[in-house]
């Protein structure tokens, strides 16, 4: 949508998040990231945190249930969606406001951190989900060592093993566009 504020913040998680449903079963997950600054202050030699910024973040759909099998408390992730502000009353008639970030991509930081990625299951879920534009026979997921993966998986491997995506050996072998 035109006119939305799209940020991306790097932190750890305060808490697990927390998966939920709605009342039309989908699923919603919750979270806090907590960003803090870090500069070097010449004086004392030293690094030195500055105030934390706590960003309440929501996930929805895949996605939240991704989140919750994925991610734990204290770990680094970067998150990527939209800001969105939320205004109300408090008992004393006090307007209030807060900020919340809805999430459209996260994942870890590998800055101190590494990471296994596995393509999740869906049944019916296919490319970007659309059911229509899985190919035929993909049922997607990772694959057990030793086991080969189907032919039209296009998270798989290359099945030239000489060669990878990008690299080509001769002019001839270069795809026509």
């Amino acid at each position: 949508m035109a006119g939305e504020t799209i940020i991306a913040v790097v932190g750890n998680l305060t808490a697990d998040p927390e998966l939920s449903s709605t009342k039309n079963g989908r699923s919603v997950a919750g979270f806090t990231i907590a960003s803090t600054p870090r500069t070097f202050d010449r004086q004392s030699n030293q690094w030195v945190d500055g105030d934390a910024l706590f960003l309440r973040c929501t996930v929805w759909g895949d996605l939240a249930e991704h989140c919750a099998r994925s991610l734990a408390k204290g770990m680094r992730v970067i998150a990527q969606g939209r800001l969105t502000q939320h205004s109300w009353e408090d008992e004393q008639h006090q307007k209030r406001s807060s900020m919340e970030l809805q999430v459209d991509e996260i994942g870890p930081s590998l800055r101190y951190a590494t990471a296994q990625v596995a393509k999740a299951q869906r049944g019916t879920a296919g490319a970007y989900g659309n059911p229509s534009s899985a190919p035929a026979g993909y049922t997607g997921g990772a694959t057990a060592a030793g086991t080969s993966l189907p032919p039209s998986d296009p998270w798989g491997q290359p099945q030239d093993k000489s060669a990878s995506f990008g690299d080509f050996a001769t002019p001839e072998s270069e795809p026509d566009f």
